[in-house]
């Protein structure tokens, strides 16, 4: 410390004539100057006038909320099952199967929304903002609106291409007999329904696709169910650890938590582990493609509808392509989730990787540059991100 004996010794020290050095005072200590003397303490996240983060994405993996999340899905699926089990049935009875798998279904939904609740108590104890549920989950609002309406289309459509690719792909295999010209398979089927067989072959099918659709639209309402937890709520949630992990980890628990069905031979005709191997990876490939959808939109909505697309169709599509003739097909080679599936999923995966479709993620994808330390946390409208990078990756895009 500077004192009066110091100052009193340097003059006396001081050659005759010499000037008096000026003391330049201490600039005075500021807010500013005491918080970067403090060790840094993150920003919180650019908020919006009500107080929600502007990005959906949490700052880390709520994991409590994750394993909340995973307990309560996998409980209720195997109680909703358990009839099937118990009853020793399994899948004799197939109304009984549609029914019981229908409100398994739901489980992702119902365990989401305890999971989401838990969370939003636990970040305002933390008086930390959190995304609106509506937004953490993808399910609205929808912008812009015309890039989640014509994925939600294309998305829907193309999961039928891609059902019919992958029977091409099993075909090309030598694992499945295709009849695209006779229609053999399909005119089998009329034959067996009375009076259908008297109506000319292009009615029948026009018909015939005309409830595929339908009844794919249809399972908008049970899929729903399902991809508001997996694609909305886990998949928001495991972002933080990056697209593919996140992508790769949803998928592995999708495939495990049709346990109580695959493991009664439901898809694939094997009720062992071997069946649920093929599941998971069917889950891992087509859960790229529907989480692709979701990142790429910031909606679930295009995902609720390719999945819907996908239990409508698969089934119909392959009794409608499938020939007369041959072996009997093995349903884990053939359908988009058994072998030719993983194999085309791989190929549009691969694509859209070499466009570089995954970097670009408007809703989930943002990052919110942090605030200097000690600086306000600003209040903007929701519409606008202070300091978020403006890269083409980033960017939203119609």
């Amino acid at each position: 410390m500077y004192t009066e004996a110091n100052r009193k010794s340097a003059e006396a020290a001081r050659p005759a004539g010499a000037e008096t050095p000026t003391e330049t005072a201490a600039p005075p200590e500021t807010p500013a100057s005491l918080a970067a003397a403090e060790p840094a303490v993150p920003a919180a996240p650019a908020v919006d006038a009500k107080g929600r983060p502007l990005a959906v994405v949490p700052a880390t993996v709520p994991w409590l909320e994750v394993a909340i999340f995973v307990v309560i899905a996998f409980a209720l699926a195997w109680l909703v099952c358990l009839p099937l089990w118990i009853s020793g049935k399994g899948l004799s009875d197939p109304l009984a199967v549609q029914v019981y798998g229908a409100v398994m279904m739901f489980s992702p939904l119902v365990a989401g929304i305890v999971a989401l609740t838990v969370q939003r108590k636990r970040a305002k104890r933390a008086r930390r903002p959190m995304a609106s549920v509506p937004r953490y989950l993808g399910i609205g609002p929808l912008r812009p609106i015309g890039r989640v309406i014509w994925m939600t289309v294309a998305a829907f459509f193309g999961t039928f291409v891609l059902v019919v690719l992958g029977y091409l792909v099993a075909s090309a295999l030598g694992w499945l007999t295709l009849d695209l010209t006779g229609l053999s398979g399909f005119r089998t089927q009329l034959a067996s329904i009375p009076g259908a067989e008297s109506l000319p072959i292009v009615a029948a099918l026009a018909i015939y696709l005309a409830l595929m659709i339908f009844g794919s639209l249809f399972n908008v309402i049970v899929t729903f169910g399902e991809e508001s937890g997996w694609r909305g709520w886990l998949l928001t949630s495991l972002r933080p650890l990056g697209t593919w992990p996140a992508l790769l980890i949803v998928g592995v628990i999708w495939g495990l938590w049709h346990a109580p069905l695959i493991l009664l031979g439901y898809n694939f005709n094997r009720p062992d582990i071997t069946g649920l191997g093929f599941m998971v990876g069917g889950c891992v490939m087509v859960g790229i493609l529907f989480g692709w959808l979701r990142l790429r939109t910031g909606s679930v909505w295009p995902a609720v509808f390719a999945h819907a697309a996908l239990n409508g169709s698969a089934g119909m599509l392959l009794a409608l392509v499938m020939g007369t003739s041959g072996p009997t097909p093995d349903p884990a080679l053939i359908t988009l989730l058994g072998v030719s599936g993983w194999i085309t999923s791989a190929i549009v995966i691969a694509v859209l990787i070499a466009t570089g479709q995954f970097r670009r993620q408007p809703e989930l994808g943002i990052k919110i540059k942090p605030a200097p330390a000690g600086a306000e946390v600003p209040v903007e409208p929701a519409t606008a991100v202070p300091g978020a990078p403006t890269t083409p990756e980033m960017a939203p895009r119609d």
